[in-house]
């Protein structure tokens, strides 16, 4: 079912977010390709792909929680995109998650629930790991 309806999400799986998202897509039958973030780093056009593709400014998918943001001085008003694209760059982390793209649309999966607007088809239940049942 991939090879017709390919689906790419950029995953930390440190994440529990990420976890059901990804789940959520092999629930639904799909196989996706992953990529670890964290492992692979990001580079400018990729970066530059995803904000085209989810409509998304840099600071939309910068990542406060659990990385050095407000380190770096990227959290204060007037932060330009480039300092904050180059920040992501050197600090892989700074890059929120999931993000998922398939043939779809493109978009940052928080909740996870939203990476089911992406997919072509549903799984009849869902149950998060942490036993909360999705409505679908």
């Amino acid at each position: 079912m991939s090879d017709d309806f390919p689906i790419t999400i950029f995953h930390n799986p440190a994440c529990g977010t990420s976890r059901n998202a990804l789940a959520m897509i092999r629930a639904a039958g799909y196989e996706p390709t992953v990529v670890e973030y964290l492992k692979a780093g990001w580079a400018r056009p990729l970066l530059d792909d995803l904000l085209a593709r989810t409509g998304a400014k840099p600071r939309d998918l910068l990542r406060e929680k659990g990385t050095p943001a407000a380190e770096l001085g990227l959290l204060a008003n007037g932060v330009s995109d480039e300092a904050i694209l180059s920040a992501m760059i050197e600090h892989p982390i700074l890059v929120n998650r999931p993000i998922v793209i398939t043939p779809k649309g493109a978009a940052l999966c928080r909740p996870s629930e939203r990476v089911f607007d992406l997919l072509d088809h549903r799984p009849p239940t869902f149950t998060k790991e942490d036993g909360e049942v999705v409505s679908l």
